[in-house]
């Protein structure tokens, strides 16, 4: 279902519901984007800020180790 239709399908639902205030729509309409937020970031498999910078300092470790074999190697050469 394409965007436009599943909000027009939200806001025909809460029409139908009773729903008239625009308090109670701007609220329907607001967990309906938190809830697709949600999903999109689950789908994403993000990792948090923490995760990010240990794995980054990890992977600059490796590097440096993987210079340090080269350079023994040309040495060996």
């Amino acid at each position: 279902m394409r965007n436009s239709e599943k909000f027009l399908k939200t806001i025909s639902t809460l029409i139908e519901n009773g729903i008239l205030s625009s308090k109670d729509v701007k609220k329907e309409i607001s967990n309906d984007l938190k809830f697709t937020r949600d999903k999109l970031i689950n789908k994403l498999d993000l990792v948090s800020r923490e995760e990010f910078e240990v794995l980054k300092k990890m992977i600059q470790k490796q590097e440096k180790v993987l210079k340090k074999i080269v350079k023994k190697k040309k040495l060996k050469r």
